[in-house]
């Protein structure tokens, strides 16, 4: 065997035309490098918006690995079919009698030389397209990929390795193929076939049959036997479908050389079959769903997005007895739909408190469509929705109107006041309404994940949705993959010192006014004009047409009322909700208060803002209020130093809790110090602060602030956060320290 190993290896080095061949394959190169410039080009074409979404060069080998495989496959073909074509064969069976020993001789030269050419063709054609593509591979896209992957990228190294790797297997089946065709015009068509042909056919193919057909293709095993795409198959199972395709082309061309007569043509044809066939037991190793035991159906509620499927989930009422009292809670899902493999589940924990997350999860299906392609999502409508029905909805959307206390005996009456709000609702179910806190929300998302049949989930958490978020991560480190905090309501930090950023966002209003005409305060001293107002109306309320003197408007009033628009200003350039603020302050300060009331009236039925008992049975419950009134007036007196425009406004919600008649039942608690993977936060100008001050609590978090306005930014469809939190739930790769997105104005 050694001297038929010899003897072969001579002559596959002493063939001019091998050298000649491997030279035709710079055509891979070229190919790699010409795709790479169209994509360039076209990248250049597009807006700021359209380049986060446009599609990623990948390693970018992937465009020239056709031609590279056509070149080796041909290459190993020529190796046996050569010696048919020139009669030579006829002298190497006499050297070498035994035909199988004949083919398999010819393995390890061709082997070695291609290993080597391999990794040199696949390293030349990564560099050429990275090296075409320049400073714009580094671009982040909206799937959390760049436009091109460098080699210090998770994965990448592995997958341009194993290209050149499969282009060694290629070559092999190329040799199998053709000791069992025997002829090169005939192997160089069924590898056409095999290398170009089918994959073509197989991209033409409805999902989901497109992704389980592509994934069995040679030129897309590299990528899933790095485990960085390309297919629906783990990379042990990709790995071993190209071993696969070698033995089978292998073991084909062995036993067809062995025969002579008319059986060889029938054997060669069925050696195709063989090749293309032998990936069929890997079919069950690919990556399956988990056993869920939640039966998904239709949802009910037709206007939610036509792909939610929707099922439900039972749960105790009072997490402390189990075996108690039982709800359900309905779950939606938008299901895998990429031709990636799965890589498990997103749970997106709802704001609110008190919103339905299947609602919000159908709004934002847009913004979940590039995550679809590796994760199924879900969400839930919480037991705290408000419009749940477990407790009476005109009930939970009602409330007192808070004012500010300056005294004990008035702290105390709007404590009564809450009390007798909270006491109507909670007699109609006393167990449910006193078991509306975060930490029972926590023990929700565990009984989901528990259903879903998933070890571990991956959460965003949006807004209010950060305290249960925070409160699964305390009791449930282990079952965390990864965490997204966006726009995180923050129960750790000091609430004064967080509205800091509404002074800050005060500031912008004013700066806009003073440069934008469309601002009814303009040329005026916008800061001057609003304290002014505030100061009067502290002294004597500003009235609302048509309203009783109750709903005068004081400056503790018109503070609540405004900031929310102060914070969110609206799309750019026209920012409506500063146009509609800037009327509104400019009609107030001429006696009339109706423009906030109409503002306040969009989410309530009340002229003034009023402290609705379904947010409060959480809020209270998650430890929003003051222990007492001393509390109250420390918190006060450090608002009143740090706010010059806005103090007292941060003490309106605490203040709703004044007299509240069920205890805390989530107190904060620090988070584990091990067992937590590193987080992700993400918020605006507004909201960044309180994301970063949660994440910095877990080692190796990070936090990215987007520098312009908005609120669940995710959701939204702000395409440069999506990338940053695609990326980090698909590769948990953390933005560098420093990183920021840039508004559409910066």
């Amino acid at each position: 065997m050694i001297d038929a190993i010899a003897s072969e290896w001579l002559k596959f080095r002493s063939l001019r035309s091998n050298l000649y061949l491997l030279a035709c394959s710079v055509a891979a190169v070229l190919a790699c490098a010409g795709f790479a410039f169209l994509i360039g080009r076209g990248f250049d074409d597009q807006t700021a918006d359209e380049k986060m979404a446009f599609t990623g060069n990948g390693d970018g080998v992937g465009n020239g690995i056709a031609v590279a495989y056509l070149v080796f496959a041909l290459l190993g073909a020529l190796t046996i079919t050569s010696e048919y074509g020139t009669r030579m064969i006829q002298a190497s069976l006499t050297a070498v009698p035994r035909r199988q020993v004949l083919l398999l001789a010819k393995v390890p030269g061709l082997a070695a030389v291609t290993l080597v050419a391999g990794q040199v063709l696949a390293f030349t054609m990564h560099a050429a397209s990275m090296a075409t593509l320049g400073d714009r591979a580094d671009q982040l896209l909206r799937d959390g990929t760049t436009l091109g992957t460098s080699l210090s990228e998770p994965g990448v190294l592995a997958s341009v390795i194993a290209a050149g790797l499969s282009m060694a297997a290629v070559a092999l089946i190329g040799l199998g193929v053709g000791a069992a065709i025997r002829s090169t015009a005939g192997a160089l068509v069924v590898l056409t076939v095999i290398i170009v042909v089918l994959p073509t056919a197989a991209k033409a193919l409805p999902m989901p049959l497109r992704a389980q057909a592509a994934s069995y293709m040679i030129e897309n095993l590299p990528l899933q036997i790095a485990g960085v795409g390309g297919g629906i198959l783990p990379p042990a199972a990709a790995a071993g479908l190209l071993v696969g395709y070698v033995l089978a082309a292998l073991t084909a061309g062995a036993t067809v050389i062995a025969l002579t007569g008319r059986r060889i043509k029938v054997l060669a044809i069925g050696t195709v079959a063989a090749v293309l066939v032998s990936a069929l037991p890997a079919t069950a190793a690919s990556s399956p769903a988990p056993a869920s035991t939640l039966a998904w159906a239709d949802c009910t509620d037709k206007t939610l997005f036509k792909e939610m499927r929707c099922a439900s989930v039972e749960v105790p009422v009072n997490w402390d007895k189990p075996a108690g009292r039982k709800i359900d809670l309905t779950v939606g899902l938008l299901p895998v739909i990429g031709a990636q493999r799965r890589m498990g589940t997103v749970f997106a924990i709802p704001g609110g408190p008190g919103g339905s997350g299947v609602e919000d999860l159908s709004k934002a299906a847009a913004s979940f469509a590039e995550l679809r392609e590796r994760f199924d999502v879900v969400s839930v409508e919480p037991r705290n929705t408000t419009d749940k029905g477990l407790l009476p909805t005109e009930c939970l959307l009602s409330g007192p109107w808070i004012t500010l206390p300056d005294t004990r005996a008035e702290y105390a009456e709007q404590g009564r006041r809450n009390r007798a709000a909270a006491e109507r609702c909670r007699a109609t179910d006393p167990e449910a309404f006193d078991n509306m806190d975060s930490t029972s929300v926590a023990r929700d998302m565990e009984a989901i994940r528990v259903a879903l049949g998933e070890e571990k989930l991956s959460f965003i958490a949006n807004s209010y949705g950060g305290i249960p978020g925070v409160v699964y991560s305390r009791l449930f480190p282990g079952r965390v993959r990864a965490m997204v905090f966006d726009g995180p309501v923050n129960l750790f930090m000091n609430r004064a010192r967080s509205w800091l950023v509404n002074e800050e966002s005060f500031a912008r209003f004013t700066a806009w006014c003073a440069q934008a005409t469309t601002c009814a305060l303009h040329g005026q001293d916008v800061g001057k004009v609003w304290r002014a107002l505030v100061a009067r109306a502290d002294r004597v309320p500003v009235p609302v047409r048509g309203e009783s003197p109750q709903a005068a408007y004081s400056g503790f009033d018109l503070k609540f009322a405004a900031f929310p628009s102060f914070r969110q200003p609206g799309a750019e350039p026209e920012y409506p909700r500063w146009t509609e603020v800037a009327e509104a302050i400019k009609r107030a300060a001429g006696g009339d208060a109706s423009r906030f009331a109409d503002y306040v009236r969009q989410t309530t039925k009340s002229p003034k803002a009023t402290a609705g008992v379904g947010i409060n049975m959480t809020h209270c419950a998650d430890g929003h209020g003051y222990s007492s009134y001393e509390e109250y007036r420390k918190k006060r007196r450090e608002g009143e130093r740090l706010l010059p425009n806005l103090a007292g406004s941060e003490v309106w919600h605490p203040l709703a809790c004044a007299g509240w008649p069920t205890p805390v039942k989530n107190e904060p608690a620090p988070l584990p110090a091990q067992g937590l993977p590193p987080y992700l936060g993400v918020g605006s100008w507004t909201d960044s602060d309180r994301a970063a001050e949660i994440v910095g609590r877990v080692p190796g978090s990070a936090a990215i602030q987007y520098q312009w306005h908005g609120h669940g930014l995710y959701n939204a469809g702000v395409s440069c956060i999506i990338s940053h939190v695609n990326r980090y739930l698909t590769s948990l790769r953390l933005p560098a320290p420093g990183s920021v997105c840039r508004g559409p104005e910066s």
